[in-house]
């Protein structure tokens, strides 16, 4: 018979990989209540460029990897046909057969409109199963994927929006069964996204500024369990907002400036006692997807001062000479409240005629941070049959 501790352990472990390890583990107090979902893979930033930036992407110059950003913005990208592919090694630090793999491509249908396709995988390394005796039943490897299909469409030359849909599948423990009953089993189920993007040109002590502006509410979505309907979860619906600037130096170098904020549509965790009991706040399972994503907004227990603490704020700098090769450098900040996730990164990116190459290194401030020296590499393909001069 297959421990049910390993079921309990695969699924922290899904959950812990986006929180880092940090707070969440030690226990709810008053005042550290981290917001947590299931399916956190969602969540990880799977591209080097943004990841570079610290995590930025909402309102930066389009690519490919906009799908999982702001889709919004691939009916603005100058390439007709791209694609990307992006390897991250997870969690390096404590394994080392954790890996993200990313395939993005986006179509241009005419100057209005483009699709773009997705695939998300989670390799969350080898597990093994014993029984009661401690003896080895079976190896199973734990996998997580997502595919998302996506909509861009100009509404003018400044304004465009994007509608995405998206399947997820999560097989943490291959599915397990105690006395003749199944405890654990796969989830499969689908998303939305709704996205906008803005941008136009602005002038500031007289020089003219790419001024972008972007949104995307991602992973609306119902609530999945991997036992039963009677326990629940949020997925990680989140709104993302942010802006950029871009300015030309010269004819051969520009900058960009970007900044970008996060916040969890999903329901604040309530106020408990040392006995578990409610003293204030609502139970998360209690509540309805719209109810939780609209109620977000204001049900933490401590009031106002609590939800600005849910909020994730993160700026980065890239700089470009000759479309040819870039420097970004980033910082991503997370209340100590709700995680603590706080780390400086870099990347740097090289351009040759219709491929590009990006890396991107992270810094945690705290190097005992699991998410220390995470690093991520993606390619980058101009499809468009049109040599970059």
């Amino acid at each position: 018979m297959k421990k049910i501790t390993v079921f309990i352990f695969t699924i922290l472990l899904t959950a812990f990989t986006q929180l880092g390890f940090t707070q969440s583990l030690q226990g709810q107090s008053s005042n550290s209540r981290p917001v947590s979902t299931t399916l956190s893979f969602l969540s990880i930033t799977p591209d080097a460029r943004a990841a570079g930036l610290g995590d930025v992407g909402v309102a930066t110059s389009p690519t490919s990897n906009d799908i999982y950003w702001n889709p919004a913005k691939l009916a603005f990208n100058d390439s007709k046909i791209g694609a990307s592919l992006s390897f991250t090694p997870w969690l390096s630090k404590l394994v080392n057969d954790m890996s993200i793999s990313y395939l993005a491509g986006h179509y241009k249908l005419d100057d209005k409109q483009a699709v773009g396709l997705g695939v998300r995988y989670f390799n969350l390394g080898d597990i093994t199963f014993t029984n009661t005796e401690g003896n080895i039943t079976g190896n199973f490897v734990p996998r997580e994927f997502a595919a998302t299909l996506t909509y861009s469409r100009k509404l003018s030359e400044n304004l465009g929006v994007a509608v995405s849909g998206r399947y997820i599948h999560s097989n943490v423990t291959g599915g397990i069964t105690l006395s003749n009953q199944e405890v654990s089993k796969p989830v499969n189920t689908v998303a939305a996204d709704i996205a906008v993007f803005y941008t136009k040109p602005i002038y500031i002590a007289g020089k003219e500024v790419k001024w972008n502006l972007g949104a995307n509410i991602s992973n609306i979505g119902p609530k999945v369990s991997y036992t039963d309907q009677n326990n629940r979860d949020f997925i990680p619906t989140n709104l993302r907002f942010g802006t950029a600037f871009t300015v030309d130096i010269d004819e051969h170098q520009k900058i960009t400036w970007a900044v970008d904020f996060n916040k969890l549509m999903v329901p604040t965790p309530p106020q408990t006692d040392a006995q578990g009991n409610i003293i204030k706040g609502t139970s998360p399972r209690d509540k309805t997807l719209l109810n939780g994503m609209f109620g977000s907004f204001g049900d933490a227990p401590d009031g106002f001062s609590e939800e600005l603490k849910e909020v994730i704020w993160s700026t980065g700098v890239e700089y470009w000479y000759r479309n040819a090769f870039a420097a970004r450098a980033g910082y991503f900040s997370e209340s100590a409240d709700k995680g603590n996730r706080k780390y400086f990164s870099v990347g740097a990116g090289v351009k040759y005629t219709q491929f590009g190459l990006d890396v991107a290194y992270l810094l945690a401030t705290d190097q005992a941070n699991p998410l220390a020296e995470t690093l991520r590499f993606s390619l980058t393909f101009d499809l468009s049959g049109k040599k970059k001069k």
